[in-house]
């Protein structure tokens, strides 16, 4: 009976147990392993506030750190704060010449996106090798001691617990809890602020929603040189409408000029190749492998097309930041729509899909005899870099999410505030890049030939100020919510904000908003602008010409 009595207890207690939640607080939980992530979480310690990084990947830094070195500035003096830190860092990296194991810093040419890419007078650097970048980020989390919760995923269906009108705490699908006075959503995908009931867009608004001109179906408008320029057949039997079409091409109307869709720009990975001898993984033949997906860059090749190599772009070490360039290219066009709001279980098939493509596509540059002897020859010299991802095969661990989900929050950026068309009262950082998208679509054209729709490049006057409304949601949505990188704007106002430095400037600034919040013990949204920029200044963040 007593061995009973112990045996009943025993169980009770380990039923208790197993049926518990482990629960962490902190002053500020992030949600994410971006760049944007990283940088909030050292501002938040910086300013002496507790916070837990619950990161779905175990990588850090995202598409910084994950191949995206060719880093796109546009005017690098408008990149202050930490992100300014950040280049610096990297810069005293390559200062040290145990760092140029490949290639002599002599030879490496110094070519960046519109700025050298090292900048000696500032002493920043703006290119870089991905595991250098994921090594400074590392650094940031060993110097600040911040505590990083990895492969923690989001119970995007029950995981988010609010009162009031604020979220309490949110919960992972490994069962932990984890409460807060202000929450950060820097994810690429914004499933945080989704499953916290925040209103987001996904695809383009129609032009007539804000009043623009460059966001819906852009159909006919051909910038960059990513569009067939020659008269393509995308029909398996060329000219034969009634055979198949040719793998990627779409068979639906494309829309009318200026109409909304939900259709997105394209993902790709951004690879990082190298061509030194003892560096380099060749190109191998991928699972599920078809080479007739490729059929359509083998006509296009037939046409005289020969600008395969012009987004090989250098990084140290004689490796690239390799991106799309030309009408069919890296970019997986039209095989990401339902990814913003697709399980996660989808979403994994959809990076495999992409992966398996890309994949296929340089096996297929490399080795079928439809590529030019130029071109394959050349390619044959190239591969993933060996030191690079060594722990996935040598491929990136980032695939480039160039836009998912856009909140619609206290206030929306559109193309007028990147032309510097409307006063921003309450400016946290600023912008500068071009306004880019890529495609979004490859369809057939009524002349029976195939053409890419979507792809747009427009400068703005001038760098612009990015509001702090947009950084936060409505108020009657939620008031302890800030989301720097699936921040409100339109489908083309976000294609100049969706930078890597911006999202790192604007990262910083919600944890900065965050700690005043959080002092005043008020909604993000009362957040006296007044203090906010005083701070941000001390911080050397910019935030207008003038104050440069």
């Amino acid at each position: 009976m007593k061995n009973l009595l112990l045996y009943l207890l025993l169980l009770g207690m380990l039923s208790s147990c197993g049926g518990k939640t482990s629960e962490y607080e902190a002053d500020i939980i992030i949600y994410g392993g971006t760049s944007a992530a990283i940088i909030a979480a050292v501002q938040a310690k910086k300013a002496g506030k507790s916070v837990i990084v619950v990161s779905p990947d175990k990588h850090l830094g995202g598409l910084s750190a994950g191949g995206l070195g060719f880093t796109d500035t546009g005017d690098k003096s408008v990149i202050g704060g930490l992100a300014r830190d950040f280049y610096h860092r990297i810069y005293l990296h390559y200062q040290d010449s145990a760092a140029w194991k490949w290639q002599h810093q002599s030879e490496y040419g110094n070519k960046g996106q519109g700025t050298p890419a090292i900048d000696g007078d500032s002493r920043t650097m703006w290119i870089f090798e991905p595991h250098v970048a994921e090594s400074v980020f590392e650094d940031y989390v060993q110097e600040y001691a911040i505590d990083v919760r990895r492969d923690e995923w989001l119970d995007r269906e029950k995981g988010v617990h609010k009162n009031d009108g604020k979220i309490a705490s949110i919960s992972t699908l490994s069962g932990h809890r984890y409460a807060g006075k202000v929450f950060i959503d820097a994810t690429y995908e914004g499933d945080l602020l989704a499953a916290a009931g925040v209103n987001y867009h996904v695809g383009r608004e129609a032009n007539s929603v804000y009043g623009e001109k460059w966001n819906g179906v852009q159909v006919g408008v051909l910038h960059h040189g990513h569009w067939f320029k020659s008269d393509i057949s995308p029909y398996k039997i060329p000219g034969d409408t009634t055979s198949q079409l040719l793998y990627g091409v779409s068979a639906d109307f494309p829309g009318n000029y200026g109409e909304g869709d939900h259709r997105l720009q394209a993902y790709c990975f951004r690879m990082c190749l190298s061509n030194h001898p003892e560096n380099r993984v060749p190109f191998s033949e991928p699972d599920n492998y078809k080479a007739d997906n490729y059929e359509l860059l083998a006509r296009v090749f037939d046409a005289g097309w020969r600008e395969t190599f012009q987004k090989f772009d250098p990084v140290p070490n004689r490796k690239t930041d390799t991106n799309n360039h030309g009408p069919f290219s890296t970019d997986f066009i039209g095989m990401n729509y339902d990814y913003p709001e697709a399980s996660y279980e989808r979403r994994k098939e959809i990076i495999q899909e992409h992966a398996d493509y890309q994949q296929g596509l340089m096996y297929f540059l490399s080795n079928d005899i439809r590529v030019p002897d130029d071109v394959r020859n050349e390619m044959s010299q190239w591969g993933l870099a060996k030191d690079e991802f060594v722990d996935n095969g040598h491929w990136p661990h980032q695939l480039y999410i160039r836009e998912a989900r856009r909140m619609i929050g206290e206030y929306v950026m559109t193309e007028h505030d990147t032309f510097s068309e409307r006063k921003i009262d309450n400016p946290v950082g600023m912008g500068s890049y071009v306004l880019d998208s890529h495609n979004a679509q490859r369809y057939i054209k009524p002349d029976g030939f195939v053409q890419n729709e979507g792809d747009i490049g427009v400068a703005p006057k001038q760098p612009y100020q990015i509001s702090y409304g947009s950084l936060v949601p409505k108020r009657e949505e939620c008031t302890n919510l800030m989301v720097p990188v699936c921040l409100s704007s339109s489908h083309i106002a976000f294609g100049s904000i969706r930078m890597e430095p911006v999202f790192m400037i604007l990262g910083e600034s919600v944890a900065t908003a965050a700690v005043l919040a959080i002092d005043q013990q008020i909604p993000v949204q009362d957040v006296n602008y007044a203090e906010l920029e005083k701070r941000l200044l001390e911080q050397n963040q910019i935030l207008s010409l003038s104050k440069k």
